[in-house]
C-alpha cells in the first residue's frame, strides 16, 4: 500500500517550446519555488549529457545527423533516460521536471519531414505521459534573437529559422489535456506565475490533495483545517505572490 501512495505521488513537468522560447529561465524559476517550498524536485534535460544525448549535442555545431538516425538516436537516449532518472525518481515521490521531452522530437523531427502524428504516437507508446506540458510559444525571430544576445551564442543547426519556423508550427498543433500553451513573449515573472498557477491547480492538486477524489469544497475541508493536506500546506509554503491567483 506504501508503495502505491508513493507512486501516486510522483509528478512529471515538461518544459517545450522551441530554442530561445525561455525554457530553462522557467525550468529554473519553477524548481527554485518549490525547492524553497520544500519539495523533492529532480531536473534534468534533454538531450541528456549521457552516451547518445551527447552525440546529438555535438551534431548541433558539426552537422545534424541524417533523419531517420536522429529518430533513433533520440529514442535510445530517452530510453536511457526514462530507466535511470526519470521513472526512478517519480517513483520516489519527486516532482521531476524535464528541459525538454518528446514533444520536442515531434516537432523537430516532423520539421525535418518526419511524420510528426506517427512519431507522437510512437513517443507515447515508448515513454511515460507528463502530468503537465507547459509550451512556450514565441516568434523564431524573438527565439534567434535571445539564443544572439541574451545567451551571446551562435544559434546551431537546431536553431535555424527555418527549422524553428516548422517546429513552432508543429507545437502549436499540438492538443491535449496535460497541454497548456503559454505565450512566451510576456515577461519572465508573468510567464512564471502562469506556469506555477497551472501547476499547483492541475497535477499539484490531483497528487497531492487529501482526498482520493479531490478537493469540491475549499471553505469546509477538514483536511485543511486541520493541516493533514499536503497540497494546501504546499500552496501555502510557495507564497502570496505565487499563489495568489489560486485563491478562490
Amino acid at each position: 500500500m506504501l508503495e502505491e501512495s508513493v507512486l501516486r505521488r510522483g509528478i512529471l513537468v515538461a518544459v517545450e517550446g522551441i530554442d530561445g522560447a525561455g525554457k530553462t529561465t522557467q525550468v529554473d524559476l519553477m524548481c527554485g519555488a518549490l525547492m524553497r517550498a520544500g519539495e523533492f524536485v529532480v531536473r534534468s534535460k534533454e538531450p541528456t549529457n549521457g552516451q547518445w544525448g551527447s552525440v546529438l549535442r555535438r551534431s548541433a555545431s558539426t552537422g545534424r545527423l541524417p533523419l531517420d538516425e536522429e529518430l533513433q538516436t533520440f529514442i535510445k537516449d530517452r530510453t536511457e533516460h526514462v530507466d535511470k532518472l526519470i521513472n526512478p525518481n517519480r517513483d520516489a515521490g519527486a516532482i521531476v521536471i524535464l528541459d525538454r521531452y518528446f514533444y520536442s522530437t515531434i516537432a523537430y523531427q516532423g520539421a525535418r519531414g518526419a511524420d510528426a502524428p506517427a512519431v507522437q504516437a510512437e513517443m507515447l507508446r515508448l515513454f511515460p505521459r507528463p502530468d503537465a506540458v507547459f509550451l512556450l510559444d514565441v516568434d523564431p525571430i524573438v527565439g534567434i534573437n535571445r539564443i544572439a544576445n541574451d545567451r551571446c551564442e551562435k544559434p546551431n543547426h537546431f536553431e535555424e529559422r527555418g527549422s524553428l519556423a516548422a517546429a513552432r508550427s508543429i507545437f502549436s498543433q499540438m492538443q491535449d489535456d496535460n497541454i497548456h500553451k503559454i505565450d512566451g513573449h510576456l515577461p519572465i515573472d508573468v510567464v512564471h506565475e502562469r506556469i506555477m498557477s497551472l501547476f499547483i491547480a492541475g497535477p499539484l492538486k490531483e497528487k497531492r490533495c487529501a482526498k482520493e477524489y479531490g478537493c469540491g469544497d475549499p471553505f469546509h475541508c477538514s483536511f485543511r483545517h486541520s493541516g493533514m493536506c499536503e497540497w494546501w500546506s504546499l500552496k501555502s509554503n510557495l507564497g502570496a505572490h505565487e499563489a495568489a491567483s489560486l485563491i478562490k
